[in-house]
């Protein structure tokens, strides 16, 4: 069949961000006009991998993510390393690959963009061979997104609450990389996107298509330092910052304690096991961007 009469599949996270029922019913109803396209909604976790899996034999022409970093991860997992183009229409709390790809936060551009936009491969990384695309870590970070969904509450705002909450619980995370000795840090982090979310630069250099990702590792320090790093991670220094040491890897290997929270896209787990091997698979999964 042509490719121009393939169809196009809208998966939608309704639960994704911080939407009132009338603009998620105003969005369901958009995308229902658009022609040769199909809209499925995700009802449980892991359902948007799931329905991925199944359309790919039906040879899509492209599959378009709708929600967060968590919704995309599940999408993107379910397309590596296929020829599907996976468009984005950010609705999360961070959207954190989207703005590294200079996708708009507005729906309507963005949508034109995933119907009409470029396609260009980018790396994937694993995490003990489950893949994510933007970034994951071990500490600071991964104790705010615990907080952060064991909350009721989405967007911005509840994320900033999650960030004090951390703040006033949370002191440092025992790692070894590659079998060195231990280290007391506050926050490590593997990036392959530039960005957490929301402008949140963590790694200002990443690059998704240079086969390397990136290791952001930062040691404690005091209270004013740590306001300091609030302000150089949204202004794109924080690499400048004396606490923060960056580092270009292809794999590692890190050991920390079973049952230590992590994030992975956003998404907040517990590790299973006290080895931890990261790696990247260059130009693994095609992308729509402007």
């Amino acid at each position: 069949m042509h490719k121009n009469y393939r169809m196009v599949y809208f998966i939608y996270n309704p639960n994704a961000g911080n939407k009132s029922n009338r603009y998620r019913q105003k969005l369901i109803n958009t995308l229902q006009k658009i022609p040769n396209t199909q809209l499925l909604l995700t009802e449980y976790p892991k359902h948007a991998e799931e329905i991925v899996q199944k359309l790919i034999s039906n040879q899509p022409q492209k599959i378009i993510a709708i929600g967060g970093d968590g919704t995309i991860n599940e999408i993107g997992n379910a397309l590596k390393g296929t020829d599907i183009p996976m468009g984005i229409i950010p609705l999360g709390s961070g959207n954190g690959l989207a703005r590294h790809l200079h996708i708009p936060m507005q729906v309507e551009k963005a949508i034109n963009i995933a119907l009409n936009g470029q396609a260009d491969y980018i790396d994937v990384l694993a995490w003990n061979q489950r893949a994510f695309f933007c970034t994951a870590g071990i500490g600071f970070d991964a104790q705010v997104a615990a907080l952060f969904h064991a909350g009721k509450g989405r967007g911005l705002i509840n994320y900033i609450k999650a960030t004090f909450q951390a703040l006033a619980t949370y002191s440092q995370t025992e790692i070894s990389i590659n079998q060195t000795e231990v280290q007391n840090l506050f926050s490590f982090t593997v990036a392959n996107a530039n960005q957490f979310g929301n402008n949140a630069f963590i790694s200002p250099l990443s690059n998704l298509q240079d086969a390397l990702f990136e290791i952001v590792k930062i040691r404690k320090g005091n209270l004013w330092q740590k306001a300091q790093l609030g302000i150089s991670l949204f202004s794109k220094s924080i690499h400048q910052h004396p606490l923060v040491e960056i580092q270009q890897e292809k794999s590692i290997q890190i050991h920390c304690h079973a049952g230590v929270y992590y994030h992975l896209d956003g998404e907040s787990l517990q590790t299973q096991t006290n080895l931890i091997n990261i790696e990247i698979i260059p130009e693994k999964l095609l992308v729509i961007h402007p």
